[in-house]
This record gives structure tokens, C-alpha cells and sequence, in this order.
């Protein structure tokens, strides 16, 4: 996902680059000519008339765009067009005109992640103020201990994400010895900017304040050598619930889906009344602890947390395209946010579809704030 200057609305809500077509970055990777734009294949059920085992989002349908009470991203007095036949195209230069300027998440991890003159040209346009690092010399001590090796024995690894990768370990010593544990490693090689060092310690700070509760992640442990720093947590050998739903097969029933649902809303809960607010929430980064059907859930990845006041509002544009807010794409919000998110899970977990789908970034907030989410794919029970 990255983000174009120019791009071409068309009646269908679809975004195109100038010239009419979809680009990739494979195509672009590779040199390939871009191939035209096709309708979205419906969402594809298995055998069981499910959900599809496939992680492409050019499975999920995309839906229509009716009114909303969200603000146009066009410019002012300029509407979509009524059909294709009564007026040419219209190119604008952002998707997102003042007083949402928002731009694409992965510029955000960006800037997290390389200075301006480590990106390749072309490349997500950085935020305002964002800029890297230089020559200045970053502080990445983060004042942790520095015997992991002594500690732990690392095993296999486990999972990737966008500041680090996870890996089984176990304890050699002390109360954690011979007990299997999960350790996030993040390489202070990518921490390239005082923002990326920031969330760094954020992340352990939040998960130092939080404990106490039955569905968020232990925290046992935060090591660092001059390589890495590591992250000591519990193990959940039950596997995310993005891969719960997609093994079942089928929609989750009224009754499964509340008791998921209930456990999510228990612990983000907790987490706001202790100031902390998510800002990441999807199936991923929730957690089985064990394989059972009925395992409890666990809450996990608070790298792109922050803490957060009654009265405050953030204004950084952070999280999973399919799941961020409309507020978060506004630069306002607070715990609602949180909040958007459980309720795109929701939908996910009753339909077995996204209630928000586009080819590109930019198109998919365009979704979020303007289509209204069709419910025809599912009968819920609203009186009990």
C-alpha cells in the first residue's frame, strides 16, 4: 500500500491512477504492465458454504457507496458523477482535501521505520515533521537488562510483523525455567528515528502498567544487547482468531460470536480505564491460549498504543486500514477508535466478510467513510 499523488475517481468509488489503471506493487516491482481494473469476485465460501481460507482481499465484495453522515472526500462542491457516459473523468490531487488531510498508514510506518533519504524514490509521501534521523546519533539504550542469553534459550520463530519478528524461547533460571515463553525481538538496526525509539519504550512501558487481567498477554520480562531488544511474554499456542475464523469454515453463530466478543470488550475496557488506548485491534492481534474451542482470548501487540486522558485527542493517523475509524482518518479521536475496531471484528465474525473493502489504501478509507455496510448476508436475532 502507498500512496499516489494522482489518481482518478470513477462513478463506482473505485481508485484509479491517472491512465486508468490499477497498479500493484508487484506489477510495479517487477516491471509488468499494469493490468485494467475488474469488478471484486464475490466473497468465495468453501465447501461449507464459509469463509474463504484465503488471506486476499480480492475476495471480500465490494460494496456500494450510500449516503453517510461522514464528510465527502471530494472537493467542495464537486460530487461523484451520476454514470460513466455523462461526464468524462475527474483526477484530483489528494483523495482526502482539508480539514482531513489524512495520509496512508504505511507513510506512518514509514517514518517510523527509515529516514527520508533510506526510502526509495517514489515512495509513500512522509508526514509533516516526520523526518529521520540524519547524522545525529540516536540514544538506543532503553535501560534493560542485559543477559538475555543467560535467561532464555530462543527456539524457533513464530511470526513477523512491521517492527520485529517472535520467537519461541525457554526459561534457563529463576521462575520462568524450563517454562516455554514467546519473545518479540526488535532490532534496534530498524530503529532509525527517535519516533520508531519512542515506541520502543512505549510499548514496554504499557505492558509494565498493565496486568491483572485474564485476557490480556502476560508481561514477564524486557531484555536488550547491543543487537536487539526482547520482549518476554506469555505463550498461546491456540493461534489467532483471524485463523479460528477461517478454519471453522463458517460464520461464527450469534451465540459463538458473543461469547469472543464479550471477551474483547472485557479487557479493551480495562485497557481504557487504565489510560491505555490500543489503536491496533483485528483478529491478528488476538491470541488461544490453547487449541480448545472454548480457550480464552488474549490481547497482544501494544506497539502502536499509547496512553491517553479523558479529555485528550490524537490526531496520528496509526493501525490496519481495514479496521482504522473514521475519527482516527479525521485526526481526532480518543478510545473510539478501539471501539470502530471491535465493531469491524463483529461484522467479520457474523458475515465472514469486511464491511469496508477497496484495492488500494486510499480506497479503503475512502470506504470507511462513505459506505454504508450491507447486512443482507446475515439474519441477527435483534429482539434476543
Amino acid at each position: 500500500m502507498g500512496h499516489c499523488c494522482s489518481k482518478v475517481v470513477t462513478d463506482d468509488g473505485v481508485v484509479t491512477p491517472a491512465g486508468g489503471v490499477v497498479t500493484t506493487a508487484a506489477a510495479a516491482g517487477d516491471g509488468q504492465r499494469p493490468k485494467p481494473p475488474t469488478s471484486p469476485a464475490p466473497f468465495q465460501h468453501s465447501s461449507t458454504n464459509g469463509i474463504d481460507e484465503s488471506h486476499s482481499s480480492k475476495n471480500t465484495p465490494a460494496y456500494s457507496f450510500t449516503a453517510s453522515p461522514w464528510q465527502s472526500p471530494y472537493p467542495a462542491g464537486i460530487g461523484p458523477s451520476p454514470s460513466p457516459a455523462a461526464t468524462t473523468r475527474r483526477t484530483f490531487k489528494w483523495p482526502f482535501p482539508p480539514p482531513s488531510p489524512a495520509k496512508p498508514i504505511m507513510s506512518a510506518l514509514l517514518k517510523r521505520q527509515a529516514p527520508a533519504s533510506t526510502r526509495p524514490r517514489g515512495g509513500p509521501i512522509p508526514e509533516e515533521n516526520g523526518g529521520g534521523c540524519g547524522e545525529t546519533q540516536l540514544d538506543k539504550s532503553f535501560g534493560n537488562a542485559k543477559n538475555f542469553a543467560s535467561k532464555y534459550e530462543l527456539g524457533k520463530g513464530v511470526g513477523r510483523g512491521h517492527f520485529g519478528h517472535t520467537c519461541l524461547a525457554k526459561g534457563k533460571k529463576g521462575e520462568l525455567k524450563n517454562q516455554p515463553v514467546a519473545v518479540k525481538i526488535i532490532s534496534k538496526a530498524k530503529m532509525t528515528t527517535a519516533i520508531s525509539i519512542e515506541d520502543v519504550r512505549r510499548e514496554v512501558k504499557i505492558l509494565k502498567a498493565l496486568s491483572g487481567h485474564d485476557n490480556l498477554i502476560k508481561f514477564y520480562d524486557a531484555c536488550e544487547d547491543a543487537q536487539n531488544v526482547y520482549i518476554v511474554m506469555e505463550l498461546c499456542e491456540g493461534g489467532e482468531l483471524l485463523d479460528r475464523i477461517l478454519s471453522r469454515g463458517v460464520r461464527y453463530t450469534e451465540e459463538d460470536a458473543k461469547g469472543v466478543i464479550l471477551q474483547i470488550l472485557n479487557v479493551v475496557a480495562f485497557c481504557h480505564l487504565q489510560g491505555v488506548v490500543h489503536r491496533d485491534l483485528k483478529p491478528e492481534n488476538f491470541l488461544f491460549t490453547k487449541g480448545d474451542e472454548d480457550a480464552p482470548l488474549k490481547v497482544i501487540d501494544f506497539g502502536l498504543s499509547d496512553f491517553i486522558k479523558a479529555d485528550q485527542r490524537l490526531n496520528d493517523i496509526v493501525g490496519s486500514a481495514y479496521y482504522v475509524a473514521p475519527e482516527v482518518l479525521h485526526r481526532s479521536y480518543n478510545v473510539e477508535a478501539d471501539m470502530w475496531s471491535i465493531g469491524v471484528t463483529t461484522y467479520i465474525l457474523l458475515c465472514g466478510s469486511r464491511p469496508f473493502w477497496a484495492r488500494t489504501e486510499s480506497g479503503i478509507f475512502r470506504s470507511v467513510l462513505r459506505a454504508d455496510p450491507k447486512h443482507q448476508d446475515f439474519d441477527i436475532n435483534i429482539h434476543g
